[in-house]
């Protein structure tokens, strides 16, 4: 490595650990999301699998709270520390595949530049885990291609095996290997090496707890996740969302950075054909399901976190080797030149955005409800509620709001959803003397109290509301319910969707 390079590699690690160490005090200080939370209450009950998704968020949220405790920071530090291994992977898989120092920083380094990896790692759900484990998936397949030795597969497989445990989206990463060994001559040998299916039985058997969880469990969380793909109805209107919201997560000059990219993969303008086609696969065979999906439900920003380290080896191949002409170099070398600096902003703006509210003069916006902003101070309120009438439990009509309340209430409070039990199959359920004294039950105010309380309790009072505000908007209010003499169960305990 002559002494250019070494400076290069030397500047990618002081670039990605800075962009590390400021998603580390974000997280610090914003409170955690609902999902969080929810998330947050499965590390406490490690299982199998869980109605929702596999288990791997889990895992990343216990290991960080073992480190840091239960606070904002210790949910979410490992997520945010896995970029480093993240950004390793594809500064490498960039190196092997195209061939230089100069592609293999720029990968790294716009890789971190991107919300969806600044925001996706800090704000923990299955799609931070699963980001991770395609860049190592990527990696380790490039180094197939690289060494043309067998053992790398048990490396796909183990990558593969983590992305599963992460988010069934990663089966998508099947028909890409698949067809990528299928049109490439030289690797079409594999079909007859044991090694290929010897990665494959790694990748079944650290899915397996998934799997035997859900035999367990009817097959639900199957049958919800697959079910989406599903097309009762068309709606238009979704496919209109995709692309300005992946402008936004990708930041605009990494997202034009990568089309052309792509474009010049596509069309032969740089790289070996095995190395272009790799990266296209790992992109499109995904990008074209969710496009499918958008037929007839909402893409959420964050499903596309798995395409995002192909798509910035992409954004990397057009910054740095591609000999664009005329104007689009110059649109090239701009966005190369401040793609970091506008997703540092970008996510600076968008934490003091969700924290304060200042940037839309404290009116509502998209973070508002999902954000706990507020919670600690509401959950105060909740409290003083609930030590004041003395309920021994404290019962919430969502999972988003029991999550909250189980984080934010003293630790030890007895909190349950009171729909929607199949969510919590894999938590003990408040025991029988709990459940006999007075309740407090958290619901979002409206115009009149819930009837089916006064159909499930003998006595049913409304005793408070309390505000969740950020600065001077009222996000939330709820209403505080003394639920005595229960007629029955507590618990609606109706089967999930999916089985009825």
């Amino acid at each position: 490595m002559n002494p250019n390079e070494a400076s290069l590699v030397r500047t990618t690690v002081v670039t990605v650990v800075g962009l590390v160490l400021l998603r580390l005090l974000a997280a610090a200080v914003t409170p955690i999301t609902f999902d969080e939370a929810y998330y947050w209450m499965w590390s406490k009950h490690l299982a199998g699998g869980y109605y929702d998704h596999p288990l791997m968020v889990a895992l990343v949220i216990r290991a960080g709270t073992l480190i840091a405790g239960d606070t904002e920071l210790g949910v979410r530090l490992v997520s945010i520390l896995l970029a480093l291994p993240m950004s390793w992977a594809v500064y490498r898989s960039s190196e092997i595949l195209f061939g230089g120092t100069r592609v293999a920083a720029s990968a790294a380094i716009l890789l971190n530049a991107t919300l969806l990896a600044a925001v996706g790692t800090m704000i923990v759900t299955p799609d931070a885990p699963l980001l991770v484990s395609a860049s190592l998936l990527l990696f380790a397949l490039a180094k197939v291609l690289q060494t043309g030795q067998g053992a790398w597969w048990l490396a796909v497989g183990a990558a593969a095996g983590a992305a599963l445990l992460s988010k069934y989206t990663a089966l998508f990463f099947g028909p890409a290997i698949l067809i990528w060994l299928a049109v490439v001559p030289k690797l079409r040998r594999w079909f007859l090496s044991p090694w290929l299916y010897l990665g494959g039985v790694v990748a079944l058997l650290m899915f397996a707890p998934v799997i035997l969880w859900n035999a367990d469990h009817h097959w639900v969380s199957f049958i919800k996740q697959m079910g989406r793909a599903r097309i009762e109805d068309f709606r238009l209107a979704f496919i209109g969302e995709l692309i300005p919201t992946q402008i936004a997560f990708a930041t605009p000059l990494v997202f034009i950075l990568g089309a052309m990219g792509l474009h010049a993969l596509a069309f032969r303008r740089t790289g070996a054909f095995a190395s272009r086609l790799l990266v296209n696969l790992m992109f499109w065979i995904i990008v074209v399901y969710f496009i499918w999906h958008s037929l007839h439900a909402r893409v959420e920003a964050n499903w596309f976190a798995p395409v995002y380290p192909a798509f910035t080896v992409a954004a990397a191949v057009a910054a740095t080797m591609v000999p664009w002409e005329g104007r689009w170099q110059r649109l090239a070398d701009v966005c190369r030149r401040w793609a970091v600096p506008t997703g540092i902003v970008m996510f600076v703006l968008l934490i003091v955005q969700a924290n304060t509210g200042v940037l839309s003069l404290y009116r509502r916006d998209a973070t508002v409800r999902s954000v706990g902003v507020g919670w600690h101070e509401t959950a105060a309120e909740i409290e003083a509620a609930r030590a004041r009438i003395g309920a021994t439990c404290v019962l919430a009509p969502d999972y988003g709001t029991t999550g909250w309340l189980t984080f934010y209430l003293p630790k030890g409070t007895c909190v349950a959803q009171q729909t929607q039990r199949y969510r919590w199959g894999n938590v003990s359920e408040p025991s029988a003397a709990e459940l006999a004294g007075k309740l407090l039950y958290v619901h979002e105010a409206g115009p009149g109290d819930p009837s089916f309380l006064k159909e499930m309790f003998s006595q049913v009072e409304r005793i408070a509301e309390v505000q969740r505000k950020r600065g001077p908007l009222v996000i939330e209010t709820y209403a505080l319910y003394l639920l005595e003499g229960p007629k029955g169960d507590v618990f609606d305990r109706s089967p999930p969707p999916e089985l009825q």
